[in-house]
């Protein structure tokens, strides 16, 4: 709201600035449990605090290079906390999942490299992702390895939880892609193990959001 001056407060300063907060962090574990935000403006994404402890600019910086890292990201020149998407679209719903484990997860956590294969939780399948250039896009396979007499529902079920959460397009019976047609990898990579357990997922998420409703303040943030 604005103060009896009639000019903007500071929380409606930031969000003239950096635009609408897509995903909130509630505490960092790694720096003094301050909460984090994610606003986008633009195209341009901004991580940002209003915690002031000492060294919180190098904190920061640091979730900016793990976004990157991990969702396949590039930073904005110049800057020390704004980053985009090197395809020029916003890819919004993968961000809910991509900035809580920029924050919480350690400093030095990566995505595994080599062939995109994870184990299923609801049947015996191996379960296997494989890009393809197709049609001028990039298409990624869901396969299995092994066998299951509910084999095929999984499948549907994978390509289900890939358009749900990564808001992508089906190609075919098992096939995905993003909206903008692109290769994105390492959001592909982060996307996969979500896919196969729906109904966890949701309860994961509405967890998240009511510890985020409990832990922050009318602004969404913290206590500096």
């Amino acid at each position: 709201m604005k103060g009896r001056n009639g000019k903007l407060s500071y929380v409606e300063e930031v969000i003239e600035r950096y635009g609408r907060c897509v995903e909130l962090v509630p505490m960092d574990p790694h720096f003094h449990n301050i909460t984090v935000g994610l606003y986008e403006k633009d195209g341009v994404l901004t991580v940002w605090t209003y915690s002031r402890k000492p060294g919180v600019e190098d904190r920061i910086e640091k979730i900016r290079d793990q976004l990157c890292k991990l969702g396949g990201l590039v930073p904005v020149e110049g800057s020390r906390n704004q980053l985009r998407f090197p395809c020029g679209q916003l890819h919004s719903r993968p961000l809910k999942f991509l900035m809580p484990q920029a924050v919480e997860k350690d400093p030095d956590f990566a995505h595994p490299t080599g062939e995109m294969v994870i184990k299923d939780t609801r049947s015996p399948l191996t379960l296997k992702l494989t890009p393809h250039h197709s049609e001028n896009r990039w298409v990624y396979q869901v396969s299995a390895l092994g066998k299951a007499r509910n084999a095929p529902f999984r499948l549907r079920a994978i390509v289900v939880g890939f358009r749900k959460y990564g808001e992508m397009e089906q190609v075919g019976n098992f096939g995905v892609c993003f909206s903008c047609g692109n290769r994105h990898e390492p959001l592909a990579r982060l996307l996969f193990p979500y896919s196969r357990n729906i109904s966890a997922v949701e309860n994961m998420l509405e967890s998240s959001a009511q510890r985020g409703q409990l832990t922050t303040g009318t602004a969404g943030f913290s206590p500096l």
